[in-house]
């Protein structure tokens, strides 16, 4: 089984995304987008090369999207993965 850590950013953008879906879509709706975040974590972390690297953004970093967000990772000595962003429509140069 692989291993993935989330960076403070990514955590506090995966609170700033949860709330926003309680606010406008209700309780369930955000739970199961909050859920698919940590499913699609586990698959990173096990098959972290799956998705495309995006060093015109940032280099080193992958990206895969995930409902209407961007997950920004890395992969980290020993091949774990750390999670460094979630990020919708926002310009990525200001957040990355």
């Amino acid at each position: 089984m692989g291993i993935y850590k989330l960076s403070e950013n990514a955590k506090s953008d995966l609170k700033r995304i949860y709330m926003q879906g309680l606010r406008m879509y209700g309780e369930t709706q955000a739970d199961k987008y909050f859920n698919d975040f940590f499913e699609r974590f586990n698959q990173l972390a096990e098959q972290p090369l799956l998705y495309p690297a995006v060093d015109e953004i940032r280099l080193g970093y992958r990206r895969s999207i995930c409902g209407v967000d961007n997950i920004y990772y890395r992969i980290s000595s020993g091949n774990s993965v750390e999670i460094m962003a979630i990020i919708g429509h926002q310009d990525t140069s200001k957040w990355l």
